[in-house]
């Protein structure tokens, strides 16, 4: 009889798509919800990575045109208003206002620095918002999705006792794909869960490293118009 058993369990098909297809429909849709997630995070984490490369590589190059030595007047002629580099647009806020800074006369309205420096620190804000923009969800799917996961192996696990039940045998014939179908929704939620929660760290720290690149070039920004409003 154990024979027979063994054999009858040798026939079942475990392949991924067989476990998906014999699940009850509520472990079919915690899967599916797994799988989105992994994909949406996978998404997020190539296009940020992407994203953080381009920005340092933004970062340098601004660097090597801020302390050239030109003239920074004619920098920002070059750069416009709205220019297409994080630290630019930060360095064209701070410009911005000392423009508007300055009456007619040319002499300099009070409060130029403290206004120059709030104008920085938006622009930093705005662009941090957009770095870390999808971070949140990274997050969520690595502490959310070993849950989701389990809850579809708790439920799985309980209609494969109810098949024993129904059909009274224990027999691996019986109790394998049940079992199968129910660990396959925690093995997509550690699949989705650990390389979000990899990322999320990682992803993290490569932000606010660029992050405080830009409140350090600001911090360097304001202390040469402070300097210059001092020889003035």
């Amino acid at each position: 009889m154990e024979q027979t058993a063994l054999a009858a369990a040798q026939d079942i098909d475990f392949s991924l798509v067989a476990l998906f297809a014999r699940a009850t429909l509520t472990v079919q849709l915690v899967m599916i919800i797994l799988i989105l997630a992994s994909f949406w995070s996978w998404g997020i984490i190539i296009q940020k990575l992407i994203r953080y490369r381009r920005a340092r590589a933004e970062a340098e190059a601004f660097d090597g045109a801020f302390w050239s030595g030109e003239p920074l007047d004619e920098l920002y002629e070059q750069l416009g208003p709205e220019p297409a580099s994080p630290p630019a647009r930060v360095f064209a806020a701070g410009m911005a206002e000392w423009r508007r800074s300055h009456r007619q006369d040319g002499a300099l309205i009070p409060g130029a620095v403290q206004r120059i420096d709030r104008s920085m620190d938006v622009a930093i804000t705005r662009e941090a918002r957009e770095l870390q923009g999808g971070l949140t969800f990274l997050a969520s799917v690595g502490s959310a999705s070993p849950f989701i996961g389990l809850f579809g192996t708790v439920w799985g696990i309980k209609h494969a006792f109810e098949e024993i039940a129904l059909a009274q045998s224990t027999n691996l014939a019986v109790v394998a794909p049940g079992i199968a179908e129910a660990l396959l929704a925690t093995g997509l939620g550690l699949l989705a869960a650990i390389p979000a929660t990899i990322f999320y760290n990682k992803l993290t720290e490569d932000s606010e490293v660029i992050i405080s690149g830009f409140e350090a070039f600001a911090d360097e920004f304001n202390t040469i118009l402070s300097r210059q409003l001092d020889a003035a």
